[in-house]
């Protein structure tokens, strides 16, 4: 089992407890607590959706936000000359490439487990993040 899961397990049964701790003090069969531990995780796996959902929404406009700079450097780029026009394009070729892997790794996300959330999110964070920086690295070499 992976930390996330076991994290919500215990979780889970900690927030058994405080629901039902009556029954968990008197005669709780085993079948009890595993059916309760079972609907606590059903229902914290089906928040976890709602929140990729979001997230993966967030992302999409994020990755199109990243697109439309990137054609602002390409708008740029075609009014340039010289080794500045090279520069341009070899900032956007990169950038593009970066996106490319922010892409990929928000398909990764959505397309994620609810035990694999954490990873998939952070994944795409570190890409975006990287993306992000890259962009402003650009940025800040043309002006």
């Amino acid at each position: 089992m992976t930390r996330p899961t076991i994290r919500m397990l215990f979780i889970g049964a900690i927030f058994l407890m405080f629901i039902h701790p009556a029954p968990l003090l008197s005669k709780t069969t085993s079948e009890d607590v595993s059916k309760q531990t079972k609907e606590a995780w059903e229902a914290f796996k089906a928040y976890i959706i709602d929140q990729k959902d979001e997230a993966v929404e967030h992302g999409e406009d994020a990755l199109d936000k990243a697109d439309a700079k990137i054609e602002e450097l390409e708008g740029k780029a075609a009014k340039a000359s010289g080794d500045a026009k090279v520069q341009y394009r070899k900032e956007i070729e990169k950038l593009k490439k970066m996106r490319a892997n922010a892409a990929q790794k928000l398909d990764e996300l959505k397309n994620s487990s609810a035990d694999a959330w954490d990873d998939s999110k952070q994944g795409f964070t570190e890409a975006y993040e990287d993306l992000h920086k890259a962009y402003n690295d650009a940025v800040k070499n043309f002006k």
